[in-house]
């Protein structure tokens, strides 16, 4: 019983706050409804399935799809290992019944939805095999796994079909995108923070929003919440910790939505640029925010505009550019003389864009070496390319890749800027009888301008889902993602995963 001076008091700071924001509303008025802030949580309260064209279906169910096949693989790595029994450890010391989310590749075991969603999420970026947008952001893996675990969760009370889940997960894209339009800085090789543990956590917290019918108010505060959730220093790139960026902004923001559903409130103009008061352009220097249109038929979806970049091997993507050059060369190499040797060659020039993380001439890891223009040249020209053997132990560190590891000179080509739309990369050849030969790559095969065929996707799907799961169960998952709209319970899918 609470004594009548304490209850006083206390409804005496209720009554405060709420005159604190009918005071706000009637300053504000209806300029609250002109807000970047509200325009993306009306986006996100009243996009419906409708509103996704044919392309946007198409491309989106695609990036579902690879998702999937490169969190099964990721599901083999040392780093998920740590993460799945932090989690389980986690969950048995909260000592309640909430474990019923699946998690990848681990059949039998169930975590509440927030660890589930985490754990997936490290699994999708554990070896840098994820999808890459413009500008520079990993899209999907920060909203795909909490979207799997809150169909999960949701299936409880009611049955997510899989166009509503598409539409979920197509507003958590959006959302991402549109935000880092927003910035000039935001469209080149990050330099401070990794940009999906921001742009991320705010993809996961709008798809989630989505995906449990929040009010547009509630919309908002998911927003605000996440932004003070986001973020993750460039410093982690290339160690074990990296990984947990994309778990982080999956769990996190899915954790956003729900307290957000459970009446935690935060800024109501967390998305807008105001004078002496930072909310999300706290992340980027040059933010210029713009409201977003009314969802409808006609609303340009930018995934319509641009597709995204697949991976064939698992390394951060510049390395994708490097590889299709030095593949190149050798192939000259091999035309001429039949046959490539190494001992021949003098000096490896590489010309490649600044950028300080992913230039490490001498890796001492497997995330190193992931994120080393030197080293992805030296093995795709030793062994005709990159894989996901090429990181291991005995092949990282073989005498021959150290060899030519010592023969690299690195140049920073002023037209060759450190943006994923515009750079290059270029191999050169100074053999030890004089000769030069170069290859170079201006667009890589799975880049947004040179997207994956339907059979190459396949093809990696195949590749790293048939590493976990039975023949059966991979000719399931492909049937149930491509024909996504007429699933009428999208918790099957999680169900399949393991």
């Amino acid at each position: 019983m609470l004594s009548p001076l304490v209850y006083n008091t206390r409804k005496f700071h209720e009554l405060s706050r709420h005159i604190h924001k009918l005071a706000v509303k009637v300053a504000i008025g209806d300029q609250l409804e002109d807000t970047v802030t509200n325009s993306f949580a009306s986006f996100i309260n009243g996009t419906r399935p409708e509103h996704l064209s044919d392309v946007v279906r198409h491309r989106s169910k695609r990036m579902i799809l690879d998702n999937i096949g490169v969190g099964l693989v990721g599901s083999t790595t040392y780093v998920f290992n740590i993460v799945v029994k932090y989690c389980q450890d986690l969950n048995f010391s909260a000592q309640d019944n909430s474990g019923f989310c699946s998690v990848y590749g681990r059949k039998g075991l169930k975590l509440p939805p927030t660890l589930a969603a985490y754990a997936n999420g490290v699994a999708v970026h554990s070896m840098d095999f994820d999808d890459t947008w413009h500008p520079a952001t990993h899209p999907t893996g920060t909203v795909l796994p909490a979207l799997l675990a809150l169909s999960q969760l949701l299936s409880r009370d009611r049955r997510v079909s899989g166009e509503d889940f598409l539409t979920a997960f197509n507003v958590g894209i959006e959302i991402q995108g549109r935000l880092m339009s927003f910035s000039n800085e935001a469209k080149n090789i990050p330099k401070k923070f990794h940009p999906p543990s921001v742009v991320g956590t705010m993809g996961s917290a709008a798809a989630s929003a989505k995906l449990l019918l929040l009010g547009k108010d509630q919309c908002t505060h998911a927003l605000a919440i996440a932004a003070s959730l986001a973020g993750a220093p460039m410093a982690n790139a290339a160690t074990l910790a990296k990984p947990l960026h994309i778990g982080n902004a999956t769990r996190l923001g899915l954790e956003a939505a729900i307290l957000a559903a459970n009446g935690m409130e935060a800024s109501s103009l967390i998305l807008d640029d105001v004078p002496g008061c930072s909310g999300f352009s706290a992340f980027y220097s040059d933010y210029q925010p713009k409201t977003l249109a009314s969802p409808g038929k006609h609303y340009d979806f930018l995934l319509q505009k641009q597709d995204i970049a697949f991976k064939s091997f698992p390394a951060h993507l510049g390395m994708h550019w490097i590889v299709d050059a030095a593949v190149s060369v050798r192939s000259k190499f091999e035309e001429k003389y039949g046959i490539f040797n190494p001992s021949t060659i003098q000096t490896i020039i590489l010309r490649i864009p600044v950028s300080k993380y992913i230039n490490r001439p001498y890796p001492d890891s497997e995330h190193e070496a992931r994120h080393s223009f030197q080293f992805n040249a030296c093995t795709a020209l030793l062994d005709g390319e990159v894989n996901i053997t090429s990181f291991h132990e005995d092949r990282m560190f073989r005498n021959e890749i150290h060899n030519l590891l010592s023969k690299i000179v690195v140049e920073h080509p002023q037209d060759n800027e450190a943006n994923f739309d515009k750079m290059y990369g270029e191999v050169v050849l100074l053999l030890k009888s004089g000769e030069r030969m170069i290859g170079k790559c201006d667009t890589f095969y799975g880049h947004w301008r040179k997207p994956l065929s339907r059979e190459s996707l396949l093809k990696k799907f195949l590749s790293n889902a048939g590493q976990v799961l039975k023949e059966d169960q991979v000719q399931a998952v492909i049937q149930m993602v491509e024909n996504l709209e007429s699933i009428t319970d999208s918790s099957q899918l999680p169900t399949l995963l393991h």
